[in-house]
This record gives C-alpha cells, structure tokens and sequence, in this order.
C-alpha cells in the first residue's frame, strides 16, 4: 500500500464522517422525527410490524433515528472514519 493508498484512505476517512449524517438525514432520520414517505418512514413500518407494533430499542431504525436527532458520536465517528479509512486504502 504506497502513499497514495494512505491518502485514499484518509480522504475516504474524512469524505465519511461528514457524509454519514447527510445521508441518515436524506433517507428520511430527521431531528424533527421520520419523515412521512421517506425510506425511513418505510424501514420504521416493517420493522414496528415485525417487533408486535413497536420499534425494538436497539434496533437499525432507533440507531439511525438516534444519528438523525444527535449527530454521530465520537465513538461512532472513530469507527466510521476508520472502517472508511481502511476501505479506502484496500482499494489502491
């Protein structure tokens, strides 16, 4: 893995921490709540259909609706910058 794969990675480190909240916000994960219509609204449905009526804590949809209101943490920001980091570099 030369510079340039440490560069990729970096940048695709960076390019990931801002572009996680905007793409959570996009799929319909608002601070307001989930947007009606969104791909949010619909994984929010199946996934209430399938826990007996309600979201299960924990669950894909309550992470990404938490990301939506909060923002990715620090903790969760280290992650996604290092796994983007590492995928990055792999593709060089």
């Amino acid at each position: 893995m030369g510079l340039l794969g440490l560069a990729l990675g970096a940048a695709f480190g960076m390019v990931s921490v801002v572009a996680v909240p905007l793409v959570v916000g996009a799929l319909g994960f608002t601070a307001a709540g989930i947007a009606a219509g969104s791909v949010a609204s619909g994984m929010m449905s199946s996934a209430a259909v399938a826990n007996g009526g309600a979201v299960a804590a924990g669950s894909v949809v309550a992470a990404l609706q938490s990301v939506g209101v909060l923002g990715v943490s620090t903790t969760g920001t280290a992650a996604v910058s290092s796994v983007a980091g590492a995928i990055g570099a792999i593709l060089i």
